[in-house]
């Protein structure tokens, strides 16, 4: 009987692989980038949240409130610094809201 070549890794190593082999981080980043806006902006902010779009390292936020964009317009360097210590990685530089 033949051996097997032992390929043992931890799961951790073996995703990280498949993502990379893939191409799928900046999908994830999206997905990641989305959940940490919900998390962190609360049900005040998410219920006049229409859209939250990751293109390149530019987050896109479309909102249907005028006096919201605004108010949250002050506030952009800290949102990206927030964002992106959730995420864990400096994933977006410019925020956009419209």
């Amino acid at each position: 009987m033949a051996r097997r070549i032992s390929n043992e890794g931890s799961i951790a190593d073996v995703l990280k692989q498949f993502i990379d082999k893939n191409n799928l981080q900046s999908g994830i980043d999206k997905i990641s980038v989305e959940d940490a806006w919900k998390s962190l902006m609360g049900n005040g902010v998410n219920s006049y949240t229409k859209e939250v779009v990751l293109k390149g390292t530019t987050l896109y936020v479309s909102l249907t409130s005028a006096v919201l964009r605004e108010e949250l317009s002050y506030g952009k360097q800290k949102i990206i610094k927030m964002v992106n210590e959730e995420i864990g990685k400096e994933v977006i530089k410019e925020v956009i809201l419209r």
